[in-house]
């Protein structure tokens, strides 16, 4: 795919297949695969951090007794992937589509504990939505007579295609107010998440609107709600990554904030920059998870921070690659994502046109310089709050060649896509005044994460004694409110399971052991079973009576006959 990548952006070329598969009343379905430089680039990044993972699987869950069954939905998932990246025919894209939901509910659901069944049910009924939508805007697509995505057209309901597409991408990519789901799916196996949430299932629905961006960009509605979309997600998943403890939430979380950024650049029309920071944002959130599964791997499988610390004494070069993947995350320069978020900000920045939302925008970026520097203080410098160090370090290197692997990623992907493929030529210079207010507008963000983190608890000694916090250690309705990411967890969940669920009651409760049984089977019964009941009770208790009527019909009827 190297090789493949880089001749596909040597030559600008791009090589469509398609086979028809039937035609009917004039509605041709084929299966469609397109090859260009975006999908090659972006199946190389999937396949090298799957390459990654399988490597740095083998090792974290040795002990598992069925490995064989998970490498082989990991490589389902992959494949997976692979296929939505270069189909873009809308119905063929459902194989892709549909293999990453159900690949991800059976991931989710590996450990097989309650825990992690409802999260995978929450996360497989939000992704059914879009599901839903994508099934609708086929049948819509029907009065265009194809479905392939790069030639769409205006028709009478392109505005509901628009939406339903929309809404699809948002599911997958875990927007606003489809969020919940993705702290959730943590219930997964460490490696992947890893895979899930830096390249394949949450960028699945940024990539989908990036296919359809020249169809949806004709509507004046969708940019402006795209970035409203975006900025809101950053947002909410930055001031929920700054009080949340579980260490692979807190990464979740960022992952969810860098999918507000890449929404809110489709919303701004930075396309190409928003495939920018998707390729870069995969490889430094990939490294951050591994390393933070090591981390979970040497102290003992617990992933509360507060159980953390001085682990860089313990796994130096872990921790360091965590440095990078941190550094790589807040844009630091010349770092990977400090090529894609800089020419994000500077571009939307030039292009201003809602002031509002670009304040939010920077105060999102400021929130994750501070919860980046929180989580490398309470994991690799904080006091150690655990039990025992363990004997163990960097001395496996299946963990540890992958890390190295992806930070190579981290540190040069930013430059060498800057400068191979997303070729920027533009030199933006802002004066001293816009300059000031970007600062004090990120390092106010930095400084309401750290408001924010004061109000949890962070020794785990004293979680049960102070009175002021509730048993998780947080302080205040409005600061729990902020890790129920503005309770959109309850929102998504408890509401729609009651609702459907007392539904369902009902019906059993009325129809069902109701008048179903009223009409149908018991009700037959009982009028059979008291109709023979009656006749025989009658016959056997009133035999004489019906001798003599029968003989007088007997008589009546011989009488009758001699008569005629």
């Amino acid at each position: 795919m190297i090789f493949m990548g880089m001749w596909f952006v040597w030559k600008e070329v791009v090589v469509f297949f398609e086979w028809e598969l039937f035609n009917m009343l004039g509605s041709m379905v084929t299966l469609s695969i397109v090859f260009d430089k975006v999908g090659v680039l972006f199946s190389l990044l999937v396949l090298l951090i799957s390459s990654c993972v399988f490597m740095f699987s083998s090792s974290y869950m040795s002990e598992e007794l069925y490995l064989s069954r998970f490498s082989m939905l990991v490589l389902l998932f992959v494949i997976s992937m692979c296929l939505l990246i270069f189909i873009p025919n809308m119905i063929s894209l459902l194989i892709g589509w549909d293999g990453l939901g159900l690949v991800s509910f059976l991931l989710v659901i590996y450990y097989q504990s309650f825990y992690s069944l409802s999260a995978g049910l929450l996360t497989v009924m939000i992704n059914r939505v879009g599901d839903v939508m994508l099934l609708l805007s086929i049948g819509w697509c029907v009065n265009q007579g194809h479905w392939f995505a790069l030639s769409y057209y205006s028709f009478g309901y392109d505005s509901w295609v628009c939406l339903a597409v929309l809404v699809a991408g948002m599911t997958k990519s875990a927007q606003i107010p489809f969020s919940s789901w993705l702290p959730a799916a943590m219930a997964a196996p460490t490696p992947v998440s890893a895979l899930v949430h830096s390249s394949t299932l949450v960028t699945a629905g940024i990539f989908l609107i990036v296919r359809f961006y020249n169809f949806l960009s004709e509507f004046d509605w969708f940019l402006p709600l795209t970035l409203l979309i975006g900025v809101s997600t950053m947002f909410m998943a930055g001031l929920g990554a700054n009080v949340e403890m579980d260490l692979k939430k807190v990464i979740a979380l960022s992952t969810l904030s860098q999918l507000g950024v890449m929404m809110a650049s489709v919303g701004v029309g930075l396309v190409n920059l928003a495939l920018f920071h998707l390729f870069t944002h995969a490889l430094f959130k990939a490294l951050l998870f591994l390393c933070a599964g090591n981390f979970i791997h040497l102290g003992g499988h617990y992933q509360d921070m507060r159980y953390f610390g001085q682990m860089s004494l313990i796994t130096p070069l872990t921790s360091s690659c965590m440095n990078v993947a941190n550094l790589a995350l807040c844009g630091f320069p010349f770092m990977a994502g400090f090529y894609s978020k800089d020419a994000i900000m500077e571009s939307y920045t030039s292009d201003l046109f809602n002031w509002f939302m670009w304040g939010i925008f920077f105060i999102s970026a400021g929130l994750t310089a501070s919860y980046s520097l929180r989580m490398s203080y309470n994991s690799m410098w904080g006091n150690w709050n655990g039990g025992g160090y363990s004997s163990k370090g960097d001395d496996d290197v299946m963990m540890t060649y992958p890390m190295m692997v992806l930070l190579f990623g981290a540190i040069v992907a930013g430059a060498s896509f800057s400068w191979g493929v997303f070729s920027f030529e533009t030199t933006i210079v802002f004066p001293v005044l816009v300059k000031v207010i970007i600062f004090f507008l990120v390092f106010g963000g930095f400084w309401l994460g750290y408001i924010l983190s004061s109000g949890v608890i962070y020794e785990n000694e004293g979680l049960s004694s102070n009175k002021k916090y509730d048993e998780e250690g947080y302080k205040g309705i409005m600061l729990w409110g902020v890790v129920k990411m503005w309770y959109l967890v309850d929102l998504n969940a408890q509401p729609g399971l009651m609702f459907t669920m007392n539904i369902g009651k009902n019906v059993l409760k009325s129809v069902d052991f109701g008048w179903a049984e009223v009409i149908g089977g018991q009700g037959v019964f009982s009028v059979a079973k008291s109709f023979s009941s009656f006749m025989m009770s009658f016959m056997q208790s009133r035999w004489s009576v019906i001798f003599v009527l029968c003989l007088l019909l007997c008589l009546l009827g011989t009488v009758m006959v001699s008569w005629w």
